[in-house]
């Protein structure tokens, strides 16, 4: 840390962004006990005897045995949906100003994640330690560091609520409430951030984009690819970087960033540096702290207390929903390469919170995971046991061999001839023969899953796959109300969704 002591920050800050030296559980178990601290004379503290449970020999056990699991649904009808009636102090101290919007990939109402001000003080802190931390990329250009950032996000201007609360995309919400110091460094600004229309705001950023010098790109692969394919058309160059010639860094989050890789790769003039981080509607999880981790370090010291919930049949049904009481391990208690869904309480009142994503560790010691998919985006028809963490590997496959661009997929299992089968969509603007991309897929995923494999033997019939342009899945997703940074195209698809989607395919239209 003798770097960020270097740099003349307050003493407060540098202060929180020292690591403590202390092992993983003992971390975890400071955490929880300053969260049930700060909010044990709240109504859910109150309820589940938070002062017992802090005099408890093994405060972490009794917490588990104590409260439940919850899923959305479950503490949003309990506890938070009485907060956007500007109730105080229901599951964490004060009234709730701020609410993440999300509506995840599959479910088709808004959630409304609290955010209060004790989370954005912890996002702060560990965007500055994400960012200090990049003085020890060898291979980084430091001076990049000192450029713009820009940051394609949530629209800025938020909607209000009759009880006082704002409601937004996350990215929206950290940007409107950016420290006054990072004003210099922010593109595109507070006027086009602040732009609900996500087509107007990217052509805004192109007729801009000359008159910025941008060391840092940040945002969800997609959007910010689009945005980058914009600027080198409207300008007519060969890449990136004869518009932002110190572009050094990219950080991406929210989705895997393998299919993604190809296609982005061909807009740059030389390389840059791919940082991964960890953030959520409740909270920054985990980052990329150096530079050829395989997966990105969970933040034990910092407000979020981790559960890991094994991802099998014992605690999941074969819809992705949580049992009533699983198993939940905590961080001293995991298994490297063993697949959890992941559970978290907060300082903004989520409790033993089922966010939905899953997860594995790649490096017990440095408590790093990889993201492998969520919860619900999975198939198993017939036991093939089939998860995102295969499929992206399988895109990323193909990609290299048939030198093509895939920016979005999607699978769908139905039942076929009284047995089952998968139909692949697949996104390429590129020339590609269709049926050899179908048996690549199929070949490379019977290599990497075993249990897809013996069923494609067996129940699993048949693979198929659709060839569509980009532009098809962009258009689905504008007619769904979810173009933007912050929302992601399923890649297993289910339900409500499957229907406009299969609606879209056949007519144009979603109604």
């Amino acid at each position: 840390m003798a770097t960020i002591i270097d740099i003349k920050i307050p003493k407060a800050i540098a202060s929180a962004l020292r690591l403590p030296p202390n092992d993983p559980r003992s971390q975890q178990i400071r955490v929880l006990k300053k969260l049930m601290r700060k909010a044990r004379f709240t109504e859910f503290g109150q309820h589940y005897h938070f002062d017992e449970i802090l005099l408890h020999k093994h405060p972490a056990k009794s917490f588990q045995e104590r409260v439940p699991v919850h899923d959305y649904n479950k503490i949003y009808e309990e506890w938070w949906k009485r907060t956007l009636d500007g109730i105080p102090d229901v599951a964490w101290p004060g009234k709730i100003k701020y609410y993440a919007l999300s509506s995840g990939t599959s479910e088709a109402a808004s959630k409304y994640i609290p955010v209060t001000r004790d989370l954005l003080r912890s996002n702060s802190i560990n965007y500055m330690r994400q960012l200090f931390g990049l003085m020890r990329y060898e291979e980084a250009n430091k001076w990049a560091m000192t450029k713009g950032f820009l940051m394609l996000g949530g629209a800025t201007d938020l909607k209000k609520g009759e009880a006082g609360w704002f409601a937004g995309d996350l990215s929206g919400i950290l940007a409107k409430k950016r420290p006054f110091w990072f004003q210099t460094f922010y593109k595109p600004g507070g006027r086009i951030a602040a732009m609900q229309d996500w087509n107007q705001k990217l052509n805004e950023i192109v007729e801009h984009a000359k008159e910025w010098d941008i060391g840092f790109i940040v945002g969800v692969p997609a959007w910010c690819q689009m945005c980058m394919e914009m600027v080198i058309e409207h300008y007519k160059v060969k890449d990136i970087h004869e518009i932002w010639p110190n572009f050094s860094f990219f950080v991406h989050g929210g989705v895997a960033f393998e299919p993604y890789k190809k296609g982005f790769e061909k807009l740059l003039g030389r390389p840059i540096v791919y940082i991964e981080n960890y953030l959520s509607s409740e909270g920054f999880i985990g980052y990329k702290s150096r530079e050829h981790a395989k997966g990105m370090q969970l933040i034990l010291n910092n407000n979020i207390f981790f559960e890991f919930v094994p991802f099998n049949e014992k605690n999941f049904d074969t819809e992705g929903n949580i049992v009533e009481n699983p198993e939940a391990l905590m961080i001293h208690e995991v298994e490297p390469g063993k697949e959890y869904a992941l559970l978290m309480s907060t300082n903004a009142g989520a409790w033993r919170y089922l966010i939905g994503d899953t997860i594995k560790f790649v490096d017990l010691e440095k408590s790093e995971v990889a993201i492998t998919g969520r919860t619900k985006h999975f198939l198993s028809l017939t036991g093939e046991h089939l998860g995102v963490e295969n499929m992206n590997k399988a895109i990323e496959m193909v990609s290299e061999e048939f030198n093509i661009s895939i920016p979005e997929y999607t699978v769908v299992g139905f039942p076929y001839q009284n047995f089952f089968a998968h139909r692949w969509y697949v996104a390429t603007d590129d020339k590609v023969d269709k049926e050899k991309l179908r048996l690549r897929i199929d070949e490379y995923l019977r290599q990497l899953n075993d249990d897809y494999a013996t069923e494609r033997d067996s129940a699993l019939k048949d693979v198929f796959l659709e060839v569509l342009p980009e532009e098809k899945f962009m258009r689905f997703m504008e007619l769904k109300g979810k173009l933007g940074s912050q929302h992601k195209f399923p890649r297993v698809m289910k339900g409500k969704m499957l229907a406009d989607w299969e609606k879209f395919l056949s007519t144009g239209t979603i109604q």
